[in-house]
């Protein structure tokens, strides 16, 4: 009898384990689903209504009123009420061009900063932009990885990825002019040289025979960033790896934001 008792016992014992052990299985898939759930919303990068997608922005034509919800990544310039921005969302990149933005606001716009744009797309050189709009600041955060486009340099695709954040690795340094001495120089003031300390940089790199020109923003970067100095420092023949915004003027001209030795 008692054996019987003890055996009972062990398999009441035994079952309820098992059922504890199962609920906290059911638990801990419940709560992945849910993160995942979380996860897969804030990946989808959903707009509100009446704003549109990377892809209906893009479509629409140049002069068309744009609505576009993104993600200020960084901040160009303000002047008189009006702000200058990169921006990206998940799908793609906006630059924002001397919209209406008080101080007050452009001292929020922080990067990651999540923000409602209505203007009209337009595009100068080339560049393809939101001008003549205004801002609201929204609840939200995003920061875009880096895009490696180096394998796309002299190709058509690269413009697919305008105005995003990118890097290019393993480019060398070329002469980007003479000085008046008529010696070759690593960099410019301003695109032909006419400038001075405090100006845009101007500096040409090469890959596989094919040279391209990037620039060092002074709005973007003034002359007290590392990036400005370490422009300043480059050497004819130097290899080096770059950060920037795929910024088009005539076609791509970088604006850079970081510059390091090549790895």
């Amino acid at each position: 009898m008692k054996k019987n008792i003890a055996l009972a016992l062990t398999l009441s014992m035994a079952f309820a384990f098992s059922c504890t052990a199962m609920a906290e299985e059911t638990t801990e898939a419940a709560t992945e689903a849910a993160t995942e759930a979380v996860s897969e919303a804030e990946s989808e990068d959903v707009k509100s209504e009446g704003v549109m997608t990377y892809d209906e922005y893009m479509a629409a034509a140049v002069d068309d009123e744009v609505v576009i919800e993104a993600y200020v990544q960084a901040k160009q310039s303000w002047w008189e009420d009006k702000a200058t921005l990169y921006t990206q969302d998940k799908d793609g990149a906006y630059f924002v061009y001397n919209a209406a933005c008080s101080e007050d606001d452009y001292a929020k716009l922080v990067p990651g900063t999540k923000i409602k744009v209505t203007g009209y797309k337009a595009e100068w050189s080339g560049e393809v932009e939101i001008a003549d709009a205004t801002i609201e600041i929204e609840d939200g955060e995003y920061i875009a990885p880096v895009k490696d486009v180096t394998d796309l340099l002299g190709k058509d695709e690269l413009i697919d990825y305008q105005n995003q954040f990118v890097s290019f690795k393993g480019m060398t340094v070329e002469s980007a002019g003479q000085d008046e001495s008529g010696n070759d120089v690593a960099f410019l003031y301003n695109y032909d040289g006419s400038g001075s300390d405090g100006d845009d940089l101007y500096f040409n790199v090469s890959l596989n025979g094919e040279t391209y020109t990037f620039t060092v923003e002074s709005y973007l970067c003034d002359n007290t960033t590392d990036v400005y100095k370490a422009v300043k420092e480059l050497k004819i023949g130097d290899k080096i790896d770059m950060e920037g915004f795929l910024y088009w003027y005539e076609g791509v001209n970088p604006h850079i934001t970081s510059v390091t030795a090549a790895e």
